[in-house]
Parts: structure tokens; C-alpha cells; sequence
């Protein structure tokens, strides 16, 4: 089991741009994994992505949020898995 991994971490990256804000690794403990959380305009369009270490991930796809759908994906595999989500 791995207790410790890496993450990679960006807070607002759009759509064929760099990470703007918050780019950087953070380590996730034992209850937290690496995350992507994407956020996309209602016809499927992508709006902005971020990546952080979260607590208690989950897996959601297509939440609605106002006039958008939020999605997250996580993982523990490796370090930096989250730059292949």
C-alpha cells in the first residue's frame, strides 16, 4: 500500500493554456488522493481545469453547477498520476 504519493497541482488552468495560478506538487497522506477537477459549459465544451491533492476523492462525473458540469477523477497509483487523468 502506498501511504504517501505526489501530486501534481494547478488551481486554474484553461483550455489550451499553461497552469495560471497555484502551480506546484503537494503530497497526499493515506486518506487523500491526486485529483483532476474539470469544469465544462453545458454543450460539453471545457471551461477550466484544476489539480490538487484532495481528501476523501471521489469519482463524479457531469455534476450540475449552474450553467456548468463538474467533473472529477482521482488516484493513488504513482506520483504525478493525476498529469495522466
Amino acid at each position: 500500500v502506498i501511504e504517501i504519493v505526489q501530486c501534481r497541482m494547478c488551481h486554474l488552468q484553461f483550455p489550451g493554456e499553461n497552469c495560471s495560478r497555484g502551480r506546484g506538487i503537494c503530497t497526499a497522506g493515506t486518506e487523500e488522493a491526486c485529483m483532476v477537477g474539470r469544469i465544462s459549459k453545458k454543450d460539453g465544451t471545457p471551461w477550466l481545469t484544476f489539480k490538487d491533492c484532495l481528501k476523501n476523492c471521489a469519482d463524479v462525473k457531469g455534476i450540475k453547477w449552474s450553467v456548468y458540469f463538474v467533473s472529477f477523477s482521482c488516484c493513488r497509483s504513482h506520483d504525478l498520476c493525476n498529469e495522466d487523468l
